[in-house]
């Protein structure tokens, strides 16, 4: 699995990366004492970091150029610093993107994924998801079982994808529904049922029966 470090002094802005990442197949790292980073780098060896420029003890810009002297793992800054002067200084020293706060969430994983992509063409990234010989291809929106593919929703991808990354764990209703529309609060609880009622009923058009499993009180299975 993509393990991501995140450099960001912001308690609330780290859980919030965090939970993002996690919920869409990345393991995550986060960082709690800003004093000697390079080091922790160097004894984690992360596949990518979200790096802040405004940190305790050292900036940004000087901790990428200690890791630089010994690390090419990939490095995205993540900051509420917008200057053409601070994104020049970011690629010069050896970053590989520049994301300004606050940042749209699906563009941060999309240059995330980029990133990984470029760097480990060879390791898996989350453009598909395989299991039981279904593929969820992501970046078309469709499944694939053998030589048959039905196209699905945004919601119905959605679903689908944390239901996947989540394989053989029990996913309650209420995760699926804050994943998807971020709070619970605002969600009819039916919009959920008749898309996974969807989901299945597509499943069945390419010829896979009981795939997403009902766990009675808990939520659902793959």
């Amino acid at each position: 699995m993509i393990n991501i470090m995140i450099i960001e002094d912001n308690q609330q802005l780290q859980n919030e990366i965090g939970v993002l990442l996690t919920r869409n197949g990345y393991s995550i790292m986060k960082v709690n004492e800003f004093d000697n980073i390079p080091k922790l780098v160097k004894e984690s060896s992360p596949h990518l970091i979200l790096l802040d420029i405004n940190l305790p003890y050292d900036d940004g810009f000087k901790i990428c150029t200690e890791i630089r002297s010994f690390s090419k793992v990939p490095i995205i800054f993540v900051t509420s610093r917008d200057t053409n002067i601070d994104e020049l200084m970011s690629i010069t020293l050896g970053g590989d993107d520049f994301i300004t706060k606050p940042y749209n969430p699906q563009i941060l994983l999309a240059r995330i994924n980029s990133v990984l992509k470029r760097v480990y063409p060879s390791e898996k990234t989350n453009d598909s998801i395989n299991h039981n010989g279904v593929t969820l291809n992501v970046l078309s929106s469709k499944i694939e079982y053998e030589d048959k593919e039905i196209e699905l929703t945004k919601n119905e991808l959605k679903i689908l994808y944390y239901l996947m990354i989540n394989k053989g764990k029990i996913v309650s209703r209420v995760d699926i529904m804050e994943y998807l529309w971020d709070s619970a609060m605002f969600v009819n609880d039916n919009t959920l049922t008749v898309n996974i009622t969807r989901l299945r009923s597509k499943f069945e058009d390419i010829g896979i029966s009981d795939f997403i499993k009902t766990k009675r009180g808990q939520g659902y299975i793959i």
